[in-house]
């Protein structure tokens, strides 16, 4: 009697373990992140609505009399500049080297 049924339940187990087979079990690994959309993001709108925010700042100290303070938060301005160009640079001579060493 045990066999009869185990027979008449054995169609219907292979069905679902067909319908189970065809279904992926997990989905795939990310691949990582997209680092250059962040970076053409915060080019495109980060850092002109910083750099305005600076020059406003410094058009209000300059009408106050404040040319020196102007002219060193400039400087600071103008070297902080030149040390995120320099990071972006190393960024792709990093991505290059990397791609030179490991091709």
């Amino acid at each position: 009697m045990i066999a009869i049924e185990l027979m008449e339940t054995a169609p219907a187990a292979a069905d679902a373990l067909s319908t189970l087979a065809l279904t992926p079990l997990a989905e795939p690994a990310p691949k990582g992140i997209d680092t250059e959309n962040i970076v053409t993001f915060f080019a495109s709108k980060i850092a002109p609505i910083l750099l305005a925010a600076l020059g406003v700042i410094f058009i209000g100290r300059a009408s106050r009399g404040e040319i020196s303070k102007v002219l060193t938060s400039s400087a600071i301005a103008i070297v902080g500049l030149a040390f995120i160009a320099g990071a972006a640079t190393l960024f792709f001579v990093g991505d290059y080297l990397i791609d030179l060493i490991f091709e």
